[in-house]
């Protein structure tokens, strides 16, 4: 085995995944590399013949392989589409039904992609697993901590939160230092020239088309019929049309609402119960705070004064907003400094300071600021 050790790397066949491979074998690591089948088109009833693309098809499984070939490293598929389709799968489905947004990248990555690839690197004795994310990890004060990768730009640290310090402790991320144009220029030195040229998804891999509408109907029985007639309505309860069910929208929706009020309006709130819609405009969109839960933590184990300065982020490509956040066991209030729009329950919130990552958790309600004085009244 190298002195540096034997790691597991995670190739998709993209160029990030690919190249993160290239630079640790360059390194002196002992490399294997392993691309993960999560699903296939012929499970979701998308239309017949239709090409696969993205991580999970035939041809990026073939580009990973090629890699490892080329540089004299073994490469091994693991099939783990059950487990991702009982976990991953089912949750993105019963959050529709409940009438939040799902994250399925983010439960991925924690619940399913990490927890696979260590056992698999238990079994064939690898110290360390490695992926193509664009972040940063240290030890700092017994605990490890991810941070921003250095291409703001591609920065993927949101979506790793709900990494365990446990996994991060055996994670190596060898792309957080450098830029994208970087990683292609090296792609390009080495004769990778195809991975430079080859586009890149950003779909998530088991809706076809982008089209959760269509998957929902495919994959929920009746679910048409059950949930099909319910109101729009304004926050002040006034009905202004009907709607085609709850599950099919999302909180910040505009275009595809099918109604015209004669000013933009938005999906400001999906309430289940009574299968409503509510519209608003822009400013309604705005609250002021935010509940999270399911937290899982990262700088620190706890907030020592239960209270911190941080940018929060409600979503992955939302710059963060500067907030106070509480720890109260396992929930955060988050209280923003200026208003926040489109809170969507069922997406993650990431809380930063500076660069580092202190946490993050799921969205379970926002609040404006009436609600925000109430609640501090009584706490």
């Amino acid at each position: 085995m190298s002195k540096k050790g034997r790691v597991l790397v995670a190739m998709s066949g993209g160029i990030d995944s690919s190249l993160a491979a290239v630079l640790l074998h360059e390194q002196g690591y002992e490399v294997i590399g392993m691309t993960m089948k999560t699903w296939d088109y012929a499970s979701s009833g998308s239309a017949k013949g239709k090409k696969e693309t993205g991580c999970c098809s035939l041809d990026s499984i073939n580009d990973a392989r090629n890699i490892a070939v080329s540089l004299g490293f073994p490469h091994y598929i693991l099939d783990i589409r059950n487990e991702f389709g009982d976990y991953v799968i089912d949750h993105f489905t019963n959050e529709y039904i409940a009438g939040r947004t799902p994250n399925p990248c983010v439960l991925c990555n924690t619940h399913i992609k990490w927890d696979a690839l260590l056992r698999r690197a238990d079994k064939l004795g690898c110290d360390y697993i490695a992926t193509g994310h664009y972040a940063n990890l240290r030890q700092e004060n017994g605990r490890y901590v991810i941070s921003r990768g250095f291409d703001k730009n591609k920065d993927q640290s949101y979506a790793l939160w709900g990494v365990s310090q446990e996994s991060l402790s055996r994670t190596l991320f060898p792309l957080g230092h450098l830029t994208k144009t970087q990683i292609r220029e090296m792609a390009m030195e080495r004769g990778f020239v195809e991975l430079v040229s080859k586009s890149e998804s950003y779909e998530i891999c088991f809706v076809p088309d982008n089209d959760y509408r269509g998957f929902l109907k495919r994959r929920v029985d009746g679910l048409q019929e059950k949930v099909a007639g319910g109101n729009f309505v304004l926050e002040d309860g006034t009905v202004v049309g009907q709607h085609e069910g709850y599950p099919f929208y999302t909180v910040g929706q505009r275009k595809g609402l099918g109604i015209a009020l004669g000013y933009p309006v938005f999906v400001v709130e999906i309430r289940k119960d009574s299968n409503e819609v509510v519209l608003g405009t822009f400013d309604e969109l705005s609250r002021d705070g935010m509940y999270v839960n399911q937290l899982v933590m990262g700088k620190y184990a706890m907030l020592d004064s239960n209270r911190l300065d941080t940018v929060t982020k409600v979503r992955y490509n939302d710059p963060g907003t500067p907030a106070v956040i509480e720890q109260a066991g396992d929930t955060m209030k988050v209280f923003f400094g200026k208003g926040v729009h489109a809170i969507a329950p069922g997406q993650a919130a990431v809380f930063y300071e500076g660069d580092d990552v202190v946490g993050g958790g799921w969205i379970s309600k926002s609040f404006k600021q009436e609600q925000q004085k109430h609640a501090m009244a009584h706490n």
